[in-house]
């Protein structure tokens, strides 16, 4: 049975037993536009994005509110007999089953995609972990901060002067979130509609390491054809120039000029129309190679204005520039006003809270966001004894022996 919910994906059951970012990341964004999520946590231990800090006085975690939120979550010990029983029964009326285990763990409990095609041949089963569920080194754990290494992004982020360097957000986890989330709605097409449908489900093998190494394109292909490895290059990107993050009087700002009459705009602007003239800067392959010189006019001009006054004179010339912002600034934002970018909720634990709105934007389908997330097996009833038709003695006795 599910929910009539809000959203193009209004219909689409799902079942999360991933923790931690990438699984909930990807089933986040799917209950923010219609599917009925219902998130399997452990009956003692709950996901530890709850213990995450930034936390309300009251001990809530922010981090745990956003990224479980529009979902039911229930608590149930997968490693049990009972417990793999009542996520089988999950099962059967699913479109979609995520895990994120090592690879081996869901086959050890008999929850694989053997048991899980036996009871709905029609589930997709997504799959997340570190490394893939293939492969030398896909029974060995992995997180993102891993991942961002083995990846060749940490590599080739950062300055060159300095060792390599983190992204400071949970890049590898949402990344894969991403991919794991396009390869649902892919299979869900091919299930349902493709070339007539085949009505039946399949697997999906996300790793933590692929969909972040899969960002550089054109580098695999360097490599393998060149010998070229990609170094780091600060804020400067490789293949265009300007494009930098540039100091101000006040400030910084941001700046991407590498089409050749934006880049002409830019040097009227700061009255440096030489630069156009200049054999080091007359084309993109040029002003790439003598990138250096070249920011060092811009920001020569940047330093000598405030923020506002840059952005304000470069955009007057057409000139594809932005400030640099924090948070606080982004809630002042008139542009994130303009776009609803933020949506209140009341929430019971914490009271009423900005959050983000649903992204994309839906002209007809928007989405929504019907709650923050809940409080650990909250939806225990709901679920198994309005969905399941558990009596009150048959929940009573799984409560007592520590199966939910």
């Amino acid at each position: 049975m599910t929910r009539q919910r809000q959203g193009p994906l209004d219909g689409l059951r799902v079942i999360d037993a991933s923790g931690m970012i990438s699984g909930a990341f990807a089933t986040m964004l799917m209950g923010d536009f219609g599917a009925d999520v219902i998130m399997i946590e452990h009956p003692e231990v709950g996901d530890p994005i709850r213990e995450w800090p930034q936390k309300t006085e009251d001990g809530e975690s922010l981090a745990w509110k956003s990224l479980g939120r529009n979902k039911r979550c229930v608590t149930l010990d997968l490693g049990s007999d009972r417990g793999r029983a009542l996520a089988l029964e999950l099962v059967e009326d699913a479109d979609v089953f995520f895990e994120n285990f090592r690879p081996g763990t869901m086959e050890r409990w008999g929850l694989g995609p053997e048991e899980i095609h036996a009871v709905n041949s029609r589930a997709i089963m997504v799959r997340l972990s570190g490394y893939g569920q293939t492969g030398p080194r896909s029974q060995e754990p992995g997180f993102g901060t891993i991942a961002e290494g083995v990846s060749g992004w940490a590599h080739a982020n950062g300055f060159p002067d300095r060792e390599p360097l983190l992204p400071p957000v949970s890049l590898a986890d949402i990344q894969a979130a991403q991919f794991a989330l396009q390869a649902t709605l892919m299979a869900l097409f091919e299930r349902d509609v493709g070339r007539g449908g085949s009505d039946t489900g399949q697997v999906i093998d996300v790793s933590l390491v692929e969909p972040l190494w899969r960002v550089f394109f054109g580098e695999v292909e360097a490599y393998d054809h060149m010998g070229h490895v990609r170094e780091r290059t600060g804020n400067q990107h490789p293949n265009t120039a300007p494009r930098n993050i540039y100091e101000t009087a006040d400030g910084y700002i941001t700046m991407s000029a590498s089409n050749q009459r934006i880049f002409e705009r830019v040097a009227e602007a700061i009255d440096k129309a030489w630069l156009i003239e200049d054999e080091r800067f007359a084309d993109n392959a040029s002003r790439v190679e003598n990138a250096a010189p070249l920011n060092k006019e811009i920001e020569e001009w940047t330093r000598q204005h405030t923020t506002e006054e840059a952005i304000e004179i470069l955009e007057a010339n057409d000139a594809i520039v932005g400030p640099v912002n924090d948070m606080s600034d982004i809630f002042d934002d008139e542009q994130f006003q303009a776009r609803d970018s933020f949506v209140e909720v009341d929430d019971p634990d914490v009271g009423t809270v900005r959050t983000f709105s649903t992204v994309p934007k839906f002209s007809r389908t928007p989405g929504e966001v019907e709650f923050l997330g809940p409080r650990h097996g909250e939806h225990n009833e709901a679920v198994y004894q309005g969905e399941l038709g558990l009596s009150d003695e048959e929940l009573a006795e799984l409560r007592d022996d520590g199966v939910v």
